[in-house]
């Protein structure tokens, strides 16, 4: 696996051909995952609104009129009680997210509690709660917190267009508190804002060229909100998404590529052409925070129609994770396509 990625090489390969770049993702995803098996979180949203950034895209920033309301943070039980929903809806993953700009320290014993009961149902568990400090970090392992989400959004370049309330590396900073005390990364970004396929071409350079690639990298589609000042961007070419997902692949082929928020208006033609191009997981439920996703019936149905499968869940002890093939590429394929460029 690289960490090396030039932007030449990261743009060459979203400028292949449709075909060509379908079918080098795909012999990276087949090499490192089951093809026809998808993992599926679910988020709940466990504190509402009330954020005081200025991030374009967001519902839940406190100065833009969404129709989005504050809300407290939620109790354990009530959490808990939607994480046994999940479960039984199939979700192997239970992601929490509030919306801060970072938590205060004594909001940490609260998460913490969350955690340790929605492990105990034997899901893995992840959290959304904007910036940490190294201690809030080791606090949130230490109650078993699996993966941290905390996405880089876009291109440095563009970052400024987008937010204007933290920077770029106070993205970086958090992202290296949570590998330092052994945590899994979730991070990625989110397209159609806006930029030009050479920015998202430095999104995906940027993430893969973090000292480890995120466990998970979240791909999410914007979902125009009226109210926020990217309402009315002009929609991204359901090709160019596809070409996202299938760049992110070969670039981290080892991550699990998620198709995220955006997934509610992406027709199932969609879906399965980003299914091909190696996305391996989902988001299930109604909800993504506040905006819409499709319903579990209709994934499920899905789901039916292409032959794919859950991904199942291991235990190793007190570590939960998705399962990932174990054998190596073979020794007669050829050069390791993972690191294939035009």
């Amino acid at each position: 696996m690289r960490h090396d990625w030039s932007r030449a090489e990261v743009r060459a390969l979203f400028d292949l051909s449709f075909p060509e770049l379908l079918h080098r993702a795909a012999s990276v995803h087949r090499a490192n995952f089951d093809p026809a098996q998808v993992q599926v979180s679910t988020l709940l949203s466990i504190k509402t609104g009330g954020c005081p950034e200025d991030c374009g895209y967001c519902p839940q920033a406190a100065r833009y009129h969404t129709g989005v309301d504050a809300t407290k943070l939620m109790s354990t039980e009530a959490v808990l009680d939607k994480a046994r929903q999940a479960k039984a809806a199939g979700a192997s993953r239970f992601c929490m997210g509030a919306a801060w700009r970072s938590p205060k320290d004594r909001d940490i014993p609260k998460v913490a509690a969350m955690i340790q009961e929605v492990k105990s149902l034997g899901l893995e568990t992840c959290a959304t709660l904007g910036m940490l400090s190294a201690d809030q970090a080791r606090a949130l392992k230490a109650a078993g917190l699996d993966y941290y989400n905390h996405n880089l959004d876009t291109a440095p370049e563009f970052y400024g267009e987008v937010i204007h309330t933290r920077e770029y590396q106070d993205r970086l900073d958090t992202l290296s508190h949570v590998r330092e005390v052994g945590m899994k990364t979730c991070c990625g970004g989110i397209v159609g804002m806006g930029e030009a396929r050479d920015q998202r071409a430095g999104l995906l350079q940027a993430l893969a060229n973090l000292p480890a690639h995120p466990d998970s990298v979240p791909i999410n589609r914007l979902v125009q909100v009226e109210g926020t000042p990217l309402a009315g961007t002009a929609t991204l070419d359901p090709f160019e998404f596809v070409r996202t997902i299938a760049v992110a692949r070969i670039l981290m082929p080892c991550s699990m590529v998620r198709l995220s928020a955006g997934r509610e208006t992406m027709s199932d033609e969609l879906q399965a052409l980003c299914f091909l191009a190696g996305a391996n997981s989902i988001f299930y439920g109604e909800k993504l925070l506040t905006t819409g996703n499709p319903d579990t019936e209709r994934d499920m149905a899905l789901f039916g129609r292409l032959g794919l499968t859950p991904m199942p869940v291991v235990q190793q002890g007190d570590t939960v994770h998705a399962d990932i093939l174990e054998t190596p590429v073979p020794a007669d394929a050829g050069p390791n396509p993972s690191c294939a460029v035009a």
